[in-house]
């Protein structure tokens, strides 16, 4: 079993398909067909099922899948280390980001960062909270950058910046005159909200938790998976939300959104990084640049 081999497998595991998996890796169809077929050969299992003209895991492929990302993020962690001792010359970051990190906080620094270090090829994924979180854990993203706490063992949690939060509703909402005075009015939104395991989410059904409102008795009308989704629900007239100020700040502004006098807590950006993996250079030097912008209010919103 060799690392391309593994390499060829990912790929068309994730793409149940072979012709893209090998478009993908710049092979022939010939050529990916032929790893797979190896190694279901050497091993005598099969990996795949074929249904008419698709492809699918058996549940030997599927555990396969598992520790064959694992190898190659191994690998992958290896290679930096080899490419480290070179310094900031070249090598790779791989970051992860929530939404609003990766659109409103992140761009600038990215930027930044591409010119003072040109030869890291630096690529960036974006995801809720929960994504970023398994992203780094199975070592795709050497740093992952979320909004908000995370509480797991392998994971380091470096915080990096701080964010507002708001309570913004349509202009035709009666708290755009009025702000909510009890539970009640809180429960009754109607209310617009991220999906359940994003950053935003989170902290506002802890806040929720602590003035004494289960999150399960809000009158939830949307749920969305983007800030930008939520902030044109919100303006036109869906129901209110709980949202970074960097995301809707531009339409508090324009009059398009009413911001209303309800008191949220701030919350962290904070880096995560794999407490069992080698921290790169590369990766150490976003850290220091993302804290420095941060200190010195490079980084704002747009």
């Amino acid at each position: 079993m060799t690392l391309e081999q593994l390499r060829i497998f990912v790929a068309v595991a994730e793409r149940e398909h072979l012709t893209r998996a090998a478009q993908a890796l710049n092979l022939t169809q010939s050529a990916t067909s032929a790893a797979i077929a190896a190694l279901e050969s050497a091993h005598a299992t099969r990996l795949f099922d074929r249904v008419g003209r698709r492809i699918e895991l058996t549940e030997a492929g599927r555990v396969l899948l598992v520790e064959a990302r694992a190898v190659l993020a191994q690998a992958a962690a290896a290679e930096r280390a080899l490419v480290d001792l070179s310094g900031l010359a070249r090598g790779r970051l791989a970051l992860a980001g929530s939404q609003t990190v990766a659109n409103y906080w992140l761009p600038g620094i990215v930027q930044r960062y591409r010119a003072l270090y040109p030869g890291i090829e630096l690529k960036l994924d974006i995801g809720n909270t929960d994504v970023v979180r398994a992203r780094v854990l199975q070592g795709e993203a050497d740093l992952g950058i979320i909004e908000g706490r995370i509480e797991d063992p392998l994971l380091a949690a470096v915080p990096v910046a701080e964010d507002e939060m708001v309570l913004v509703a349509p202009v035709v909402h009666p708290w755009a005159w009025r702000a909510p005075r009890s539970l009640a009015e809180l429960r009754e939104g109607p209310w617009v909200l991220r999906e359940s395991g994003s950053g935003t989410r989170a902290i506002f059904e802890e806040h929720l938790a602590a003035l004494g409102l289960a999150p399960g008795e809000l009158n939830i009308v949307l749920e969305y998976p983007s800030n930008e989704a939520i902030r044109a629900a919100v303006e036109a007239g869906s129901g209110a939300t709980v949202i970074s100020r960097r995301v809707v700040d531009s339409a508090i502004r324009g009059g398009t959104m009413a911001l209303i006098g309800f008191e949220m807590p701030s919350r962290q950006f904070i880096a995560l990084h794999h407490r069992e993996r080698y921290v790169t250079r590369a990766a150490q030097a976003f850290l220091d640049l993302a804290r420095q912008a941060h200190e010195n209010g490079e980084a704002p919103a747009p």
